[in-house]
Parts: C-alpha cells; sequence; structure tokens
C-alpha cells in the first residue's frame, strides 16, 4: 500500500523483501512524477501501487530514472505498455553505459553484470540529464560512484531528496551501499560529501533500498558525512 510521506510525496510498496526490494516514489505538484521503476518482476505492483495514489500510468509527465540498475529500470516496458508517454530523464552518463557508447571493464563484477544485461533491457527514448540541470520542479545533482551517471533528484518545494542509491536506510541511520554492487566506493563517499555541501536542506529522504525518512533527512545525511 502506498505511503503518505509529505505532501505531493508517497512511497510505493513494490512488494519484495530486503535486499532485494527497491523502492520507487511519486511525487505530485501540479505535475506528476514517478521516481524509478523496480525490478522487472515488480511492474504489476507498480501498476498497483500507482492507481491506489489515483493515477493511471498515462496521467504520470515523466519518470526519473536515478541510475540504470535493473532494480530501478525493470518497470519501464510495462509502464510503456499500459499508457505511459511521458518523458524519461536518465543521468548522462549512465545514457552511454545503456546505449553501449561506453563500457565498463568486464573484470568488475557490476561492470560484467551490465555488459551482459544490457542487451536484453534496454530503455528507449531517454532524455539524458547533467549536474544542474532542472525538470519541472527538479534539480539534478550527478552523484558518480554507484554508478557512473548516478543522479539525485532534489525538490525544494516539495521538501525532498530522491536519493536512489546513493545512499541505503539500514536501522534508521543512512549508509553507503554495499561495496561489490558499486563501480568505485572512493567516487561515492565523495559523491556523499559533494552532494550534502551543496544541496538545498530536505527533510524527506527517499532513498532506493531501506525505509525512506519522513523527516530528518537532511540531517542523518550530515551525521553520515561525520561518519565517513
Amino acid at each position: 500500500m502506498p505511503t503518505r510521506l509529505a505532501d505531493g510525496v508517497w512511497a510505493l510498496d513494490l512488494g519484495l523483501f530486503p535486499p532485494i526490494a527497491s523502492n520507487a516514489y511519486l511525487a505530485e505538484d501540479g505535475e506528476t512524477t514517478l521516481v524509478d521503476t523496480g525490478l522487472p518482476v515488480n511492474p504489476s505492483r507498480l501498476l498497483a501501487e500507482i492507481r491506489e495514489v489515483g493515477y493511471e500510468p498515462a496521467d504520470l509527465d515523466r519518470v526519473l530514472l536515478t541510475h540504470y540498475d535493473l532494480d530501478h529500470t525493470g518497470g519501464m516496458r510495462r509502464l510503456r505498455a499500459e499508457g505511459f508517454a511521458g518523458e524519461v530523464h536518465v543521468g548522462r552518463e549512465d545514457v552511454a553505459l545503456m546505449d553501449g557508447e561506453w563500457s565498463p571493464s568486464p573484470f568488475h563484477p557490476k561492470g560484467l553484470f551490465h555488459l551482459a544485461v544490457r542487451p536484453l533491457f534496454d530503455i528507449q527514448g531517454v532524455e539524458a540529464v547533467g549536474d544542474g540541470d532542472r525538470i519541472g520542479g527538479f534539480e539534478a545533482f550527478h552523484t558518480p560512484g554507484h554508478n557512473p551517471g548516478h543522479t539525485v533528484f532534489v525538490h525544494e518545494g516539495l521538501d525532498a531528496a530522491f536519493l536512489g542509491d546513493l545512499v541505503w536506510e539500514e536501522d534508521g541511520e543512512l549508509t553507503p551501499p554495499f561495496w561489490l554492487d558499486s563501480y568505485d566506493m572512493h567516487a561515492l563517499r565523495e559523491s556523499i560529501r559533494s552532494f550534502a555541501r551543496r544541496a538545498p536542506p530536505f527533510d524527506v529522504a527517499c532513498m532506493g533500498h531501506g525505509t525512506p525518512l519522513a523527516e530528518g533527512g537532511d540531517e542523518a545525511l550530515r551525521r553520515l558525512v561525520a561518519r565517513l
């Protein structure tokens, strides 16, 4: 069942269990934005959650994908098949990863995985975004490390940050993702520090894994930075 985190911010329950489960979010600000789409096995639940909030896929104005991983992009085909025709935005470097313009090393475990799955799970018609770009009420922050094009989207009007896999939640605190699931842990830690310096304050922290924080998100991020 969807959880209302704040006015205009909904967490969608995709129905799996940690560490497999990932989160998707719906944001309403006069336009309707879906952030991330879960695994390829999640679309039926994703659609049910969107409809529970009161929308059909065709009502969505855009999808923001924090990065190209199957647990964040896997619902795109079904969304389009169900009538979604809006914009899809992905970080520029991850568009290059998806399209084959950049290829990771096959000797990196995540690189090998991406090389294997990208011919099978491509996403058509995406728009690349870079650091500082604005999409509707959202500002994009390039935060590489987990993926080369990982992007956080902050909506000041909703007082919310959609963090993807920049951080995870564990026991009420934020933590960096597991090293095996990230390309460059040094870059990831620097991205966490840089985002904390540059981003406007936010209350609602919407991360890809774990329980989202309905309040105190900015403070939780700064506590993590102090521990890095």
